[in-house]
């Protein structure tokens, strides 16, 4: 009988792969658009293939989409799905800011199982696996445990181009009068990340798809924090609002705040 395997170092490894790629096409590239100001390059595709064959060389029967392919989402809730993010950050890699990542996720059942994040320019590497805590680089991460908005330091993700009057304007308009700072880095899974490890204290979206936050919203609940959709209830990972914060309390002031902004539906 075959024995099962690791999949947490499958999920390194195959992260591992893809932003080999990632480094190998830095600078030598070409830009086509999957939409509106919605850039790709042969990085994130062949990034996308290197991590396919990692995963499905050890788990050929298991489910797997991504970023650079059909919007599958469907498939979310197979026994098991890979779900896999080759380049969080295109826009930055484009333009050689060095903040990018790849993110590759295990569901189980529509559930995050294990989950890493990878930042090849600064080699740190999250990883998380359900009950068992989160780590950067082998060693365990926590929240930072702030409570208080205006001690708060927020990370967005807005999309490319945002329309005015929007909700995330003015949300963004009511947290600037009421947190320490807002930053907007262009990598979902990185702002995930640092909510993780304390280096932000609270996050939120108003469109994300599942690849963007499988990983990282298992990284921020295996080391501590809080994770919900903007209504407050448990995140769905077809919803495209979600909230992360650093403790339950910060948790409710941040939502409450979100969720008056005039402009949301």
């Amino acid at each position: 009988m075959p024995l099962v395997p690791d999949y947490l170092k499958l999920c390194e490894q195959a992260a591992r792969a893809g932003a080999g790629e990632l480094l190998d096409w830095v600078g030598r590239f070409t830009v086509r658009e999957k939409g509106p100001f919605d850039p790709v390059t042969e990085a994130d595709l062949a990034s996308q293939e290197a991590i396919r064959k990692v995963i499905l060389a050890a788990c050929p029967g298991h489910d797997l989409i991504g970023e650079e392919g059909e919007d599958t989402q469907a498939h979310l809730g197979a026994e098991y799905c890979w779900v896999v993010d080759p380049l969080d950050g295109t826009t930055n890699y484009v333009h050689q800011v060095p903040h990018y990542c790849v993110s590759v996720a295990l569901l189980e059942r529509g559930r995050p199982l294990v989950g890493v994040i990878y930042d090849p320019v600064s080699d740190e590497c999250f990883s998380a696996e359900r009950a068992q805590g989160a780590t950067l680089n082998g060693q365990p991460i926590r929240t930072s445990g702030v409570t208080e908005l205006d001690q708060a330091l927020i990370a967005a993700s807005f999309a490319s181009r945002v329309p005015f009057p929007s909700a995330e304007i003015d949300q963004f308009v009511a947290l600037v009068q009421k947190c320490q700072a807002v930053r907007r880095t262009g990598s979902a899974a990185l702002n995930l990340c640092y909510v993780a490890m304390g280096r932000f204290d609270a996050f939120w979206a108003l469109s994300t798809k599942a690849w963007d936050v499988a990983a990282g919203v298992l990284l921020v609940e295996e080391a501590g924090g809080v994770v919900t959709g903007l209504d407050g209830e448990p995140l769905q990972l077809t919803e495209p609002h979600p909230v992360t914060s650093a403790s339950p309390e910060l948790h409710e002031e941040f939502c409450q705040l979100l969720r008056g902004a005039k402009s949301l539906v």
